[in-house]
């Protein structure tokens, strides 16, 4: 283990519920007013622009490819969705003031899960890189031509390799099999046999682990190294990435118009979304932020048995810490989140941005998926579900009810506040499985 600072002893107690298993909830004591943020911050608005625009080209080529994006004209995108019996659920045991909302990147066309956009925006930007390097594409083209067999013998010539814990790898796999690419995932212990069956059905090599997803990373980025046709996508490092994700902040915007959602100092938005790694958590609250300023509050969601990002900002360390070096095992049946390392890159262009960070008990999650599926029929992975932790406790910790104080929001800002638990996976889900997931009861104890 390694020797922690002392930095995280300034809040004792959740240092002691960290180690203990606990539920808890971090403030980030290091969150800024935007206005003092942007001069010095690495990524722009129109580091997002661009991002989106590229999103636009490869529209019909997604077209062509894939039935279900056609009725978006290509764009991969997914509901916001008031969902008032699980609200009304929550608010009977809960003290939540204020409307409750979903964000379904649980049903994103292809992937079936948030990594549905950095994951293929990545190979997306991959794909074309090559094809403009080669002279056989310009931005202007219509880009449904590469579905065309010339052009996928081209990206036949070049690999990807990636190392995941399961939905990374699976958008990463559908969409570099679909363009022609000769893809490899890396995937760790954690990573659920249907989602290792659904890649090889699409194309994808997939190579197994006994161990965690820092090893399958670490695999990944080594036979990326082979050769300069070889490309690694790094989950932990990549701005590419993360600038996928951010995309789903501008197209939020419209989705606030048409419920009538109003986002400002007497309307306040939260936002929790489920983290692993990271980047895609990352990415979206830099998206929100750059977009609605100090009137949106993002807060991430970590199992409690492996709450890595908390421990890196915390900490100060980042990337350079595991939960291992904690005195934590890591396992959780949160798959899509069980990452012992953080980015190298979110905890550092987080640092000035986040609320801060929850932990969730196992047997926390599986209540909130029978409950989600009970009240509104929808039904989402178990580390989906953790974003209504969020939502749910946000009152019960002393810290979160200072954090309302410190920021001005009183009873009556928050009676007109917007909660959006952002759900990042679960469409593709076997229904065996998903049966399974409704019948499962953990101990309260994990």
């Amino acid at each position: 283990m390694l020797d922690i600072p002392r930095s995280l002893y300034r809040e004792p107690k959740t240092l002691e519920d960290i180690k203990a298993l606990k539920r808890t909830l971090w403030v980030n004591p290091d969150q800024e007013s935007v206005k003092n943020v942007w001069e010095s911050y690495p990524f722009t608005m129109s580091d997002i622009d661009d991002a989106e625009k590229r999103l636009e080209r490869f529209a019909p080529l997604l077209m062509q490819y894939f039935e279900e994006v056609r009725k978006t004209n290509g764009i991969i995108e997914s509901p916001l969705k008031k969902i008032p019996a699980m609200e009304e659920r929550m608010k009977e045991r809960h003290l939540i003031k204020g409307q409750l909302y979903v964000k379904l990147d649980s049903h994103l066309a292809i992937a079936g899960s948030i990594k549905a956009r950095g994951g293929i925006y990545e190979v997306l930007k991959r794909a074309e890189d090559l094809a403009l390097a080669a002279g056989i594409l310009k931005v202007t083209d219509d880009y449904s031509k590469l579905a065309e067999p010339k052009y996928r013998d081209f990206f036949s010539q070049y690999d990807i390799q990636v190392g995941s814990t399961g939905n990374l790898g699976l958008s990463i796999g559908i969409i570099s099999a679909t363009l022609g690419f000769d893809v490899t995932v890396h995937m760790s212990a954690d990573a659920k046999s249907w989602k290792k069956d659904l890649l090889r059905q699409k194309g994808a090599r997939v190579i197994e682990y006994d161990s965690d997803y820092t090893e399958a990373v670490r695999n990944g980025r080594l036979a990326a190294e082979v050769n300069d046709r070889s490309y690694f996508i790094d989950d932990e490092n990549s701005s590419t990435l993360f600038m996928g994700y951010a995309v789903a902040a501008k197209r939020l915007i419209k989705q606030l118009e048409e419920e009538h959602i109003t986002v400002d100092a007497d309307h306040p938005l939260f936002v929790y979304l489920p983290c692993g790694v990271g980047g895609a958590a990352g990415g979206i609250t830099f998206g929100l932020k750059k977009l609605f300023g100090e009137h949106v509050h993002s807060f991430f969601v970590e199992p409690a048995r492996i709450p890595s990002v908390l421990i890196g900002m915390a900490t100060g360390l980042n990337e350079k810490i595991s939960v291992k070096d904690y005195g934590l095992d890591g396992v959780t049946e949160a798959d899509g989140l069980a990452c012992p390392s953080p980015s190298a890159l979110v905890g550092k262009v987080m640092k000035p941005l986040l609320s801060g960070i929850f932990t969730v008990k196992e047997h926390e999650l599986f209540n909130y998926l029978r409950e989600l599926a009970h009240s509104e029929g929808l039904y989402i992975e178990p580390s989906s579900c953790s974003a209504f932790e969020g939502v749910a406790r946000l009152y019960d910790y002393p810290a979160g009810r200072d954090y309302l104080a410190e920021w001005g929001l009183d009873e009556d800002k928050m009676t007109h506040a917007t909660h959006i638990a952002w759900a990042t996976g679960g469409r593709l889900v076997p229904k065996d499985v998903m049966d399974h997931y409704l019948e499962t009861y953990i101990d309260s104890s994990r």
